[in-house]
């Protein structure tokens, strides 16, 4: 490439993964095998019941419809490549791959962070006013709200990826990372990203502390809810239809808050590979066992598809 005119000098980026030695890769290749499918399967599950089960035909469940596939695209994102990079020797990935899984990983994480708070208010609204429940949330506003959620994570992440990958790349070209996350990219610039990290900063306080901001808010109106309602049986049922958010919201916000809003004096790759797990990884097999394990519907509608399917030999209603 040809030196001013806006384009990177490297062709090509090395994730350098977790480790160099060949057994160690063997045995992370097999764990993360494991959880990969298991997110895959899980999440697939979820979406299947969803959509068989006419009793889950409800705004709670088109959003965790939503999530399940947004799990699904986002670990799919990273996942397949890292495990063909534990057992290859060539751990390379072109400029233009690069570019276009930070983009999709990105907008799809972004979805997720936004996704959240429509997921929140959805309990707002099921909790503080569940006469007017399903009048409230109508399938109209449920899916502009999922198409906001979407719109809004495609779009961000386009302006984050184009200020990222706009930069200067002149070697090296070795990224400390699993896969092509925008603060270890930009490590390897070629010139000064203090001006896009502030740039990047504004448009993660946007789509990381805006949505925690609005999550809190949400549930602190929930928390007074709960505490009017008389009976202990009627709060802990209450509750437990928010933990499970609450649960994943924790896993996700937290590790993606340190890694996009620390200090840039505080970077440390071995550090950042480990916390994104927990949102690249972590989370997407987190969702299903969790909503499996604490909801009854879910359990009620895997239940009635195992023993159909048992009878009459392929899935049905």
């Amino acid at each position: 490439m040809i030196p001013g005119q806006n384009q990177s000098w490297v062709s090509e980026f090395i994730l350098l993964g977790f480790s160099s030695d060949p057994m160690t890769n063997s045995i992370l290749f097999i764990a993360f095998l494991l959880i990969y499918l298991s997110s895959v399967l899980g999440n697939g599950l979820i979406i299947m019941l969803v959509f068989l089960d006419t009793q889950l035909h409800t705004p709670m469940y088109f959003f965790l419809c939503m999530l399940s596939l947004l799990d699904m695209g986002y670990v799919t994102t990273t996942m397949p490549q890292m495990l063909v990079h534990l057992l290859a020797h060539s751990q390379t990935i072109s400029f233009a791959g690069c570019w276009l899984q930070m983009y999709v990983f990105g907008a799809l994480a972004i979805t997720e962070c936004t996704l959240f708070v429509v997921m929140a208010y959805d309990r707002y609204v099921a909790i503080c006013y569940p006469l007017r429940y399903t009048v409230i949330l109508n399938w109209g506003l449920c899916i502009q709200l999922a198409s906001g959620s979407w719109i809004c994570g495609f779009f961000s992440s386009l302006l984050n990826t184009f200020f990222t990958m706009s930069l200067p790349y002149c070697g090296p070209n070795r990224v400390n990372h699993y896969f092509c996350e925008g603060p270890s990219v930009r490590t390897l610039a070629c010139m000064d990203t203090h001006l896009i990290e502030m740039v990047d900063l504004v448009l993660s306080v946007f789509v990381v502390i805006v949505p925690i901001s609005l999550i809190v808010a949400s549930y602190i109106r929930i928390a007074k809810a709960i505490l009017k309602i008389k009976s202990t049986q009627g709060r802990c049922k209450a509750f437990s239809t928010c933990a499970s958010h609450l649960t994943v919201v924790t896993f996700f916000c937290i590790p993606a808050t340190y890694t996009y809003l620390r200090p840039k004096s505080r970077y440390s790759p071995e550090r950042d590979k480990q916390n994104s797990l927990f949102y690249t990884a972590f989370t997407p097999l987190l969702n299903p066992v969790v909503y499996s394990l604490r909801n009854k519907d879910i359990k009620r509608a895997f239940l009635k598809v195992m023993v159909y399917c048992r009878w009459t030999g392929g899935p049905g209603w």
